[in-house]
């Protein structure tokens, strides 16, 4: 183990396992707080994508590190063959494990969306789209306060006319049409993303499906949106319009982040009254 980590923070248990690493408690003897820490064998990163998404993580969680609802990175160590990141410690289960146990109230849906929607929408005023959000990658410290983590598939985009990237990254539930086309795109895949999550919290299912990888990608394609009755009777008309203006296939008329911040649904906190100025 890297000597500089060991003389700042004292190693315990495992918590977690990801793409790049094994995720430990930690804590420091001087303060006594507790951490998480990331460590990563390099000997193990396949191809220079890996090792390119391991070097610019850091980075971007830095430049991140002013939002409350984005983990916090503290530290990095370094020697010949890990890499280990000193982050916030979120030891309350994650969204996913949330979301499989029941469906959301509108109320408890628009607090968490409007929460991961202002994370979101901060990295793309920075000019960052983090690619890849689904319920794994939203975390919850222990006062219970959204973290989007994960940075591993963000990637930098322009912030002149020319605000597009390319590659298909993500996660197959999630995935916005664009990126499986081929076609470039730009940082509104990540409000698709949430989009995604906000339907499932309602629903308790994801909006496309197929029994398998490649049959979910073509419903994504196809994006065709709809509103079974049975998961759907008691959901709002103001759910139903936000849910359509974040999963629209045309990018162009796509909700922004902000423009979610602003809609009418998430201002009153999920709580539903009448219909006024949707657009």
């Amino acid at each position: 183990m890297c000597e500089s980590l060991k003389s700042e923070y004292q190693l315990c248990e495992e918590i977690g396992r990801g793409r790049f690493g094994v995720v430990y408690r930690c804590f420091s003897p001087v303060s006594g707080d507790s951490f998480a820490c990331k460590s990563i064998d390099k000997r193990e990163l396949s191809d220079q994508t890996d090792r390119d998404c391991l070097e610019k993580e850091p980075k971007i969680l830095q430049l991140l590190s002013a939002n409350h609802n984005i983990l916090q990175i503290y530290k990095v160590f370094e020697d010949e063959n890990y890499l280990h990141i000193i982050t916030d410690l979120c030891d309350s289960s994650d969204l996913y494990d949330r979301i499989s146990k029941h469906t959301f109230s509108e109320p408890e849906a628009a607090s968490i969306v409007k929460s991961l929607i202002g994370a979101i929408a901060y990295c793309h005023r920075l000019g960052i789209a983090h690619r890849d959000i689904k319920p794994d990658n939203v975390l919850f410290d222990s006062r219970n306060r959204l973290k989007l983590a994960d940075f591993g598939s963000a990637e930098w985009f322009g912030v002149g006319e020319d605000r597009t990237m390319s590659g298909i990254v993500g996660t197959p539930y999630y995935v916005a049409p664009e990126v499986l086309s081929g076609r470039d795109y730009n940082e509104k895949v990540d409000v698709w993303s949430a989009g995604v999550i906000l339907y499932i919290m309602l629903a308790g299912f994801p909006p496309f499906y197929g029994d398998s990888p490649a049959e979910t990608f073509q419903a994504v394609l196809r994006a065709n949106l709809r509103f079974p009755t049975k998961a759907f009777r008691s959901v709002s008309p103001e759910a139903k319009d936000l849910l359509r203006k974040m999963l629209c296939k045309d990018v162009s008329r796509r909700f922004s982040a902000e423009q979610v911040l602003r809609h009418p649904w998430i201002i009153n906190g999920g709580e539903t009254r009448s219909m006024t100025d949707l657009s």
